[in-house]
């Protein structure tokens, strides 16, 4: 099963780093993903996002204010 993973963020450092470990979380674990980064306002308000970034999967949001790190990222795809 293909896992949808989305990244919710401005642009800031702390987005940049989680979309780049959920790359890192992804590719160590060999599974099929489709990750996408969302940076437009507009777009983000339609996930009811107060805080950035956030770490959706499965269009559940997992981690929201603070950077994902890889080692988390790997044990909520392995959920």
């Amino acid at each position: 099963m293909k896992r949808k993973i989305l990244v919710l963020g401005p642009g800031c450092t702390k987005c940049k780093t989680t979309y780049e470990n959920v790359v890192k979380a992804v590719t160590e674990i060999g599974i099929d993903a489709e990750i996408t980064k969302i940076e437009d306002m507009e777009e983000m308000m339609k996930y009811d996002v107060l805080t950035t970034p956030v770490l959706m999967i499965d269009g559940v949001a997992h981690i929201k204010g603070r950077v994902a790190q890889t080692d988390e990222i790997i044990k909520l795809l392995n959920q």
